[in-house]
């Protein structure tokens, strides 16, 4: 495995914690004379010639703190545990004290939720006045209809209900683009019977400083299998404050049966609560698979007018560093690593498979995912008809 140079990472709390110290002093003292024989000892306290420590009174305590010395940590008594939380190191940066137990919002969310009027949870989002606002994406003309294109998804095998899931990455954004991270229960493109679940991080084409959060579900509708109800979604647009293009961040989605919430750089930006008025928190009960996608929308409200300008001196490529999934404990609200892919080699690991299915102005092609020089690579291209 590689070396990672990591932010920590939040958790919600942590069921135990740990601390060893034990010293050995090798240096010896001096001897301590009997005052009864030789004139220079002056002090008269110390009378037990056979005391070779003045500062024990009792000659048959050797050592007052450990009894036993084959037990080198005396405050952990089972040596068969040698860390509850993780068993193996995932950090080589020495500066990286604790990578799972950071303090919990320290960036001011509540851990509680704010009511409304009505006695709903409120969402809570970081307030971003202070953050620097890049201006939209300009919107380069071509002529779209001369090229075929062609976008990538890395789609995970894994299926999770509950947990916490990193990427460090570098993102793509230039006008009809997204690149992304989410969630997503397999079965909700299907309707009819089947609800819709999923968590959103994605970072739209019409601003390389923005990204936006979503939640999106759906009830499934009746067993006649008409479609008669339509999708819920809770879309928050956020500042970074930096050109998502330009250099790797870390993006986190955390999923519990309590809230939800977002972080950029181990910094919680968003938190949706069980008990809001949409229940869409309550409502993500699939299991889901993690996945990435690069892809062009149509909406040109949501993510600019896609004419494929830029792909004209080669691919726009969203690279993932690694990505980090924990498992996430009901009974202790904690959470533990699971695994981490740091995409060494040159093919993708058991957790992965790559998409191959139409995306609006795109086809997803699996020759645009490919793992080298330690990443995942995937890679928005076009080809001349």
């Amino acid at each position: 495995m590689k070396t990672k140079f990591i932010l920590p990472i939040v958790t919600a709390a942590l069921s135990m914690s740990m601390f060893a110290a034990c010293s050995d002093d090798s240096s010896s003292n001096p001897p301590v004379m009997n005052p009864a024989t030789d004139s220079s000892v002056t002090d008269s306290t110390i009378t037990d010639p056979t005391v070779t420590d003045p500062t024990v009174t009792d000659p048959t305590v050797t050592d007052p703190v450990v009894t036993d010395p084959t037990v080198t940590d005396p405050v952990v008594t089972d040596p068969t545990v040698t860390d509850p939380i993780v068993t193996e190191p995932i950090v080589t940066d020495p500066s990286v004290t604790n990578p799972v137990e950071p303090p919990v919002n320290t960036n001011g969310a509540p851990a509680t939720p704010t009511l409304d009027a009505s006695g709903y949870a409120v969402t809570w989002v970081r307030p971003d006045d202070d953050f620097v606002r890049m201006p939209n994406n300009d919107t380069i003309s071509a002529v779209k209809s001369d090229y075929d294109y062609f976008g990538a998804e890395l789609s995970g095998v894994d299926q999770f209900h509950y947990g916490r899931f990193e990427a460090r990455m570098k993102m793509v954004s230039f006008p009809g683009t997204v690149s992304s991270m989410f969630l997503y229960y397999d079965d909700s493109w299907r309707k009819d019977v089947f609800p819709w679940n999923e968590i959103d991080i994605e970072v739209l084409g019409k601003n390389k400083g923005q990204w936006q959060s979503n939640l999106i579900t759906r009830i499934p509708d009746d067993v006649s299998g008409k479609v008669t109800k339509t999708n819920t979604t809770s879309e928050k647009i956020h500042q970074f404050g930096f050109d998502a293009t330009e250099d790797f961040h870390l993006y986190a989605m955390i999923w519990t049966p309590d809230y939800i919430s977002w972080e950029i750089d181990s910094v919680e930006v968003r938190r949706d609560y069980l008990g809001e008025k949409k229940g869409q928190v309550e409502f993500m009960t699939e299991t889901q698979t993690l996945r990435f996608n690069l892809w062009s929308a149509k909406s040109t409200a949501w993510v600019g007018k896609f004419t494929g300008a830029e792909l004209a001196d080669g691919p726009q490529t969203q690279y993932i560093d690694y990505v980090r999934v924990y498992k996430y404990d009901e009974a202790s609200k904690t959470f533990s690593l699971d695994w981490q892919d740091d995409f060494e080699g040159s093919d993708l690991s058991e957790h992965w498979t790559a998409g191959n299915w139409e995306m609006e102005n795109v086809m997803l092609s699996a020759d645009n995912v490919v793992v080298a020089d330690g990443m995942c690579k995937m890679m928005m291209t076009r080809e001349a008809k």
